[in-house]
């Protein structure tokens, strides 16, 4: 009885708020014959993840351990403040911190910003909430405020809920990680597509496998047709017509043209 082949597969681990679309999109057009398969983790399990193997590569969160990891960095996020719809601070276009120091301020156990519970702005609440979700049901409890990266609070929106920029808190960045002894052909593949490099430039499985340029294409495109065997006119091209005797052919109701001339230029 012979083996099942089984297709080669590239396993991606993502953290919540990150979208790993446009890329998914870029590698199922490169590599079509080695499936692309999307591991949601929790925001803390990121870097675990990736460092115990479980996946090839990891879009997650800085910081890692950069003594096992390797991780490029990708974006920063934008920090925001949600809050309810009819709090105070929905008045602001963005929030200072300083606008925080009398509100209680919510540090889930799964925060992403690296705040401490020195460096937190405004009121430390009586308990930490276990995840950005419960912080966000106290929230909508009107009993605190929480600040979280963009795409997070857009992650959990609700109705009853808003969020403004807060330009001078912390930021989460965004990283593609790897496990260093474990930079695989399909990594450096995955590597070039989230920095933008062509087909002919990856350093993956493509490396060396030239595609022809849209420069090149279009001169192909509009390459002269080769002549006819034999000297004559291919098939369907429209004869010029010509005086018995060699005479020179007459210009539209006028003399002979002469040789050598070009078209008369315009007087000034």
């Amino acid at each position: 009885m012979t083996e099942m082949q089984v297709n080669p597969s590239f396993k991606l681990a993502y953290v919540p708020g990150v979208t790993p679309g446009k890329w998914v999109g870029v590698w199922a057009e490169r590599i079509p014959d080695v499936r692309l398969e999307l591991v949601a983790v929790a925001s803390t399990e990121g870097e675990r993840t990736v460092r115990e193997g479980g996946v090839d590569a990891g879009l997650i969160r800085l910081p890692v351990d950069k003594d096992v990891l390797s991780a490029i960095p990708l974006y920063e996020e934008a920090t925001v403040v949600v809050f309810p719809k009819d709090h105070w601070l929905a008045a602001a276009e963005e929030v200072a911190l300083e606008d925080l120091a009398e509100e209680v301020v919510f540090h889930p156990l799964d925060d992403t910003l690296g705040y401490t519970a020195e460096t937190l702005p405004g009121r430390a609440a009586v308990e930490r909430p276990q995840t950005t979700a419960d912080a966000i049901e106290l929230v909508a409890a009107n009993v605190g405020v929480l600040l979280v990266p963009q795409s997070l609070a857009r992650l959990h929106h609700r109705k009853d809920l808003t969020y403004r920029p807060a330009p001078a808190a912390a930021q989460s960045k965004v990283a593609l990680s790897w496990l260093e002894e474990r930079t695989t052909d399909l990594v450096e593949e995955f590597i070039g597509i989230v920095r933008g490099r062509t087909v002919n430039s990856s350093r993956g499985r493509g490396a060396g496998q030239q595609q022809p340029s849209a420069g090149e294409r279009a001169g192909k495109a509009s390459a002269p047709r080769k002549p006819h065997p034999g000297g004559g006119q291919a098939k369907g091209q429209a004869k010029s017509p010509a005086k018995k005797g060699g005479a020179p052919q007459r210009a539209r109701g006028g003399a002979a043209a002469p040789k050598g001339r070009g078209k008369p230029k315009r007087r000034g």
